[in-house]
Order: structure tokens, then sequence, then C-alpha cells
């Protein structure tokens, strides 16, 4: 892949994308799909990818502050690659409900706000042990609140133990108590983000019904 001969700023956005000169949405199919003109679309493609890589990497310049510009850059070429390919794997799936390059211009700010989220988590450590819980803020909580809190962690933490396995355990401590990105769990586990979703699905099914029976939450809750 080559970068655009006349890249947008760093600051470009969607708007701006939406009102380049283009192909039409027939144009831009045909064209992707092998027709007449594939290897000038793919170009003009790449290069609206890498505007909209490097606008969602400027974007979340706070979160790549260690890194030098051109390294910054390279993850956007990476992240404009990455969506290329994800993009023509899915062409079939363009409804055309909206423009051709707004929908591909979403394809390389979740590239590029993957690739952030993973190195800015480079280096720290995943905390996968339930036992290892965040600790509980308790300003501006009465005292009964704080009591009735803790009575449903340490039920929580209960069920957690005796009703999920080791890796529902691993997902739902990772993610639903420690916050650590769905992108990063799915690296550290060799997992992808759809089956994570489906681990912490049913992890959190199990622990309502578990709370439920015991009193603890109404059945339904959360």
């Amino acid at each position: 892949m080559t970068r655009g001969k006349n890249p947008a700023p760093a600051d470009a956005n969607p708007s701006m994308i939406a009102g380049m000169e283009e192909r039409s949405q027939r144009d831009w199919i045909a064209a992707l799909q092998g027709g007449r003109g594939r290897d000038g679309a793919l170009s003009d493609l790449h290069a609206l990818l890498l505007r909209a890589s490097r606008f969602e990497l400027s974007r979340r310049r706070g979160q790549l502050a260690h890194l030098q510009p051109g390294d910054v850059d390279d993850l956007a070429i990476q992240a404009a690659d990455d969506a290329l390919v994800a993009l023509l794997a899915k062409l079939d799936q363009f409804a055309g409900r909206s423009r051709f390059t707004t929908w591909a211009y979403k394809f390389a700010l979740l590239e590029a706000g993957v690739k952030a989220r993973r190195l800015a988590w480079h280096g720290r450590e995943v905390v996968v042990d339930h036992e290892l819980w965040p600790e509980p803020r308790d300003a501006g909580r009465t005292a009964q609140e704080r009591m009735e809190e803790r009575e449903l962690m340490e039920a929580l933490r209960d069920a957690i133990a005796d009703n999920l396995t080791t890796h529902q355990r691993e997902v739902f401590t990772a993610l639903a108590l420690n916050g650590v990105p769905i992108d990063v769990v799915a690296e550290r586990l060799g997992s992808t983000r759809g089956a994570l979703y489906k681990t912490l699905h049913d992890a959190r099914r199990k622990l309502r019904a578990t709370l439920a029976a015991a009193g603890h939450i109404e059945e339904g809750g959360s």
C-alpha cells in the first residue's frame, strides 16, 4: 500500500471527507469487485482510509504521547492497510444506506482506535484474578449504603468463584471489574471480540441468576 499524494491534515473529519469529489456508489463497488479501474479505486480508497486513520490517531494523541511522530504515522498506515483488507472482505455487506466513503471511513476509525488502545495498554498488567478487585469509592455514601454494597460485593465475589468457569472469571474480571479494553483482552487471551462479548454475556446471566436466587437483587435486575 502507498500513501496518498495529498493526504488531508491530521485534523480532517468526516464532513470534510464527505465533501470530497468521489465516484458514484455503483462505480466504487464495481471497481473494487474487480471491474475496470480497480487499481485506481484501491489507491484512492487507501488514501481515504489513511486520512481517517490519521484523524483518529490525532484525536487519541494523549494515548500515544510516548510515540515519535514518525511512529504515529506508521501506525496510521498499518491501520489503513488493515482497514482496507477488512473492508474488501465485507464489501458485499455494503447496503447503500450511507455514502460509500462514509461507510469506508468507519473501518479506518475502528482499526486506528484498536491499535491506539492496544499501544496504550502495552506492558501494562491485565488483571484477570477475581480476588484482585478495584477499590470501591465511599465518598458521599452513608454507612448503611456502604454496608449494603460490601454485602453485595461479597456475594458477587462468591458467585464469581463458585458459578463461573475459569475463562468466564478471567473475562468478567478484566472487562467488567477492571475496565480493560476488549481489544486488549482479546489479544492477551488469543480470542476475538465476538467470543468475549458472548462469554461476558453468559457470565453476567449466571451471576444475575445466582444473586437473585439469594435475594441480593430482584429477578431480572443487574
